[in-house]
């Protein structure tokens, strides 16, 4: 059965991957085009000036957005759709594609991937929930993971990176961290419950993995109507580095170091602390995160 034309506006970081895969969001709007969708391209040359076209097209008329690119093009698509009727589809280059892996669309081959989601153009979209983050006035969604501890430190460090490119720059962030790494003081609410804990990394998920394939919470679903709260108790350096690998691979969860609580709202507070949504900066703790359920579409 033929799909009707759909017009769809697809947003391409041209500086996905380091640039290296530039002649990927083209080759999507190409093929969507030849099977029939009128496609509204758009490549700026900075994330503020992209994200303000992206918004304009969508509202002048869309049938559903594409994002070409990492998590922070899923930002990006995620805070323009979140509660609307549009649905939101990805096709993954970047350096983190975590919401794509958890999502099931194909991260190691673009055409695969572009292959998905034409299929999923002809069907109803996939519905997940989303978290929402309050800071000061200000409010930002995501889709897979806050994090607001050592790997958002990780996460700001590798941001200012420019060498090695690709994933091995978290690794290289984290031990150039791990020199200085100490337990941060929380105040945590979580479902209006208080508690003050010491702690090396805190997270938000509804997600599975952060950072290009940390599976933090191996068993969160994007549509379960929670969000995990994740924490890694105080340890030594040595320690942590035994933990590390086993946080990537998913078989950390029955450490005596971490914790797991379904939960539906949290409020973080520590001091200097910085918290990151998606790979994207969200800003300095207090921050508040509740859960949204159902509040995103997905092409999938």
């Amino acid at each position: 059965m033929a799909v009707p034309p759909l017009t769809v506006v697809v947003a391409i970081n041209p500086q996905a991957s380091f640039g290296k895969r530039r002649e990927v969001g083209p080759r999507v709007v190409e093929r969507l085009r030849e099977v029939g969708h009128t496609v509204i391209a758009l490549a700026e040359p900075n994330v503020e000036l992209l994200r303000r076209e992206t918004i304009r097209a969508v509202e002048a008329g869309a049938d559903a957005l594409v994002v070409v690119g990492g998590d922070g093009m899923v930002s990006l698509g995620t805070n323009i759709v979140a509660q609307t009727d549009i649905p939101l589809g990805i096709v993954p280059s970047g350096t983190g594609n975590d919401l794509a892996a958890g999502l099931g669309i194909r991260i190691d081959d673009t055409d695969a991937a572009t292959d998905q989601l034409i299929a999923a153009l002809g069907k109803p979209p996939r519905i997940i929930d989303a978290g929402l983050v309050r800071h000061g006035e200000l409010s930002t969604w995501f889709a897979s993971v806050l994090s607001a501890g050592f790997d958002a430190i990780v996460n700001e460090r590798a941001n200012l990176m420019t060498r090695p490119r690709g994933r091995s720059r978290y690794i290289f962030a984290m031990l150039r961290e791990l020199a200085t790494m100490k337990p941060i003081e929380y105040e945590i609410e979580a479902d209006g419950v208080v508690s003050r804990r010491s702690a090396l990394l805190i997270s938000v998920a509804n997600n599975v993995s952060l950072g290009g394939g940390m599976h933090i919470v191996p068993h969160a679903e994007l549509d379960d109507g929670y969000l995990d709260l994740f924490v890694v108790a105080p340890m030594s350096r040595l320690a942590f580095l035994r933990v590390f690998p086993k946080v990537f691979q998913g078989t950390h969860t029955t450490l005596p170091q971490v914790s797991f609580q379904r939960v539906r709202s949290v409020k973080l507070s520590a001091d200097g602390v910085v918290a990151y949504a998606d790979g994207e900066r969200v800003g300095v703790l207090p921050v508040e995160i509740s859960l949204v359920p159902a509040s995103l579409r997905m092409l999938v």
